[in-house]
């Protein structure tokens, strides 16, 4: 069991089963959404999130056709992300895990975005574009 939460804690999650293989996006929305240079984002089944507090604050936004980006309206911490075409999986932010997460990023996504003053120094691969395996 994992438990997450927003920086005003108004937000507070738990994900009963460990989420998946994570990686790095650099997707201009990914790296606006998140203030940063990526995005750690680990996918989990919409199933195994549960909401605990902070529905009536939780807003899902459409940040390109098809993409949505869950954030807290108070104090702007971003969740979740979710496809249309997949609303069943969400890809949860990890830094706003409040319970150790000790899995390693597996790749680097959508590198052809990434910001001009960030270098990538892991041996990950790098993926130009999105990556299914």
């Amino acid at each position: 069991m994992y438990s997450g939460s927003c920086l005003c804690k108004k937000i507070r999650y738990e994900i009963s089963l460990e989420p998946g293989d994570f990686g790095y996006c650099h997707c201009v929305s990914c790296r606006k959404a998140s203030g940063s240079s990526h995005a750690a984002n680990a996918p989990i089944q919409r199933e195994n999130f549960h909401l605990l507090s902070g529905a009536e604050i939780l807003k899902e936004f459409e940040s390109s056709p098809g993409m949505f980006r869950a954030f807290c309206t108070n104090c702007g911490s971003p969740i979740y992300a979710f496809r249309s075409d997949h609303p069943g999986l969400l890809g949860v932010r990890l830094g706003s895990l409040d319970t150790p997460f000790t899995k390693q990023a597996k790749e680097h996504r959508y590198v052809a975005e990434k910001a001009s003053w960030e270098e990538i120094e892991d041996h990950l691969p790098q993926y130009p574009g999105p990556h299914t395996p």
